[in-house]
This record gives C-alpha cells, sequence and structure tokens, in this order.
C-alpha cells in the first residue's frame, strides 16, 4: 500500500512541477502555484484511476487470495460462462421421432405448420393503400 501511496504522490508532484514550470512564464507566481496545485490533485487521481482500473481488468492477484473458499468469492464475476443450457428438448425429440421412422423405412418429412392468413385479399389491399397514402 506505501509503494502505492508513493508512486501516485511522485505522480502527482511531477503534474505540480510540470504545471508550474511551463505556466510560471506567462503568469504570476501565485497563480501558477494555484494552477500547479490544482494540476497535482488531477495527476494524483488520475493515477489513482488508472490503477484501479487496471486492477479490475487484470482481477484479483495471487498473492491477495486468501483461502481456497474466499477465492471463489474474489473470482465472482471475472469468469465468463459459454456453455447454453439444453434447451432443445423439442427438437431433440423431433430428432429421435425421424431416426425411428427411417429405422422403419418409412420416410416422413417434416411438416411445420403453414402461416396462412384468414383475412379477406381485399381488406388487406385497403389496409396496405391507406398505409401508403400517408
Amino acid at each position: 500500500m506505501m509503494g502505492k501511496l508513493r508512486f501516485y504522490l511522485i505522480t502527482g508532484i511531477a503534474g505540480f512541477v510540470f504545471t508550474f514550470i511551463f505556466s510560471i512564464r506567462n503568469n504570476l507566481w501565485m497563480t501558477s502555484m494555484y494552477r500547479a496545485l490544482i494540476a497535482c490533485a488531477i495527476w494524483f487521481l488520475l493515477a489513482f484511476l488508472l490503477n484501479w482500473m487496471f486492477a479490475a481488468i487484470t482481477g484479483p492477484r495471487a498473492a491477495e487470495k486468501g483461502e481456497a473458499g474466499s477465492q471463489r468469492e474474489q473470482d465472482r464475476g471475472t469468469v465468463l460462462d459459454l456453455s447454453t443450457p439444453d434447451e432443445d428438448r423439442e427438437l431433440m425429440d423431433l430428432i429421435h421421432a425421424e431416426s425411428s421412422s427411417k429405422e422403419n423405412g418409412d420416410f416422413v418429412p417434416l411438416n411445420p405448420p403453414k402461416l396462412v392468413s384468414t383475412k379477406d385479399p381485399e381488406e388487406l389491399a385497403k389496409a396496405v393503400r391507406h398505409l401508403t397514402e400517408k
């Protein structure tokens, strides 16, 4: 922790020095000091945020991990499970029904339900004409 704090402070001081050097040429020393102090705080916070972001991306370190039981809790949200659940039961039943009919020697094609409109074609044409007029 002290190493991280030291890094943040060094980053803040570097921001202070750079801002003060480039600002003193065009401003009064008090204005340059004020801007340098603001830059120190901003650089400190940026270093902290970047370190936090890198730690979040890389995940927990092996040295910081505790027991094996708490390792599961620390790893929560870092592992992506790409396996899909077996929800294709209906498809599997159709395949098994086809294979059983093939064993009998009879070929029965799959007959999906047809999408048939029960509306009158004239009524549908009127609706399309009405929508295209607007």
